[in-house]
Order: structure tokens, then C-alpha cells, then sequence
């Protein structure tokens, strides 16, 4: 009696296996990072000094925790100074600080 065995496909294909790549057209830049201008000298040494995410001014409750869990509890106001996050005041409550973050709008400075 002759038994017959299945060849299994292996586990995997090395010649279908893609490299990892950042998803969208091959052409066209990342729009994560602006661009540095080349004529600028301090480009890269500005890049640095941007704000993490963009955010220049954030609120942190006092007792620590997350912002939304407690609303009425007083709220430490920080500002980006170009080197770190620093104090710049306090706020009763959730409404003030976001008030407080929203009131100069996009961009900042630094």
C-alpha cells in the first residue's frame, strides 16, 4: 500500500514578501515634517526647536491624571519656550484652560 503525502506550501515566501515602506504615492513627499528651506542656514536649528506635535500651549490637571476625567479640578497652563514646556499660570477648570489654549490659535510662537 502506497500512502500518499500532501507537499504543504511552506510558511512563507521570501520572493512575496514586500518591503516595509511609508504608505502613500512614491512620489509625492512625506507631509509629516515640513520641508527645510535650503537657503536658510538656522533651518534645521528652528526645526528643532518647534514644539512637539505643533502644540505650543497645553494644560495638565494639578493632581495629574487625564484631562477629562474630572472637569472641574484646576488646571496647570504650560507654554513652549523653544527648549521645553514652562509654567504660564493656572486655570479653575477644564473650559478656562482649553479658553486659555485655544486664544492665540494655530502656529504659536518660539
Amino acid at each position: 500500500m502506497t500512502s500518499l503525502r500532501l507537499a504543504r506550501p511552506p510558511l512563507w515566501d521570501a520572493s512575496k514578501m514586500a518591503k516595509h515602506r511609508r504608505p502613500g504615492p512614491p512620489n509625492q513627499p512625506s507631509r509629516a515634517v515640513p520641508r527645510l528651506d535650503p537657503d536658510d542656514p538656522l533651518a534645521s536649528y528652528n526645526k528643532r526647536r518647534r514644539a512637539p506635535m505643533d502644540v505650543y500651549r497645553r494644560h495638565r490637571p494639578v493632581g495629574g491624571g487625564a484631562s477629562h476625567i474630572r472637569p472641574d479640578e484646576p488646571r496647570v497652563l504650560e507654554e513652549w519656550d523653544g527648549f521645553a514646556y514652562v509654567p504660564a499660570g493656572t486655570a479653575p477648570d477644564l473650559a478656562a484652560a482649553q479658553r486659555w489654549q485655544n486664544e492665540r490659535g494655530a502656529g504659536g510662537s518660539a
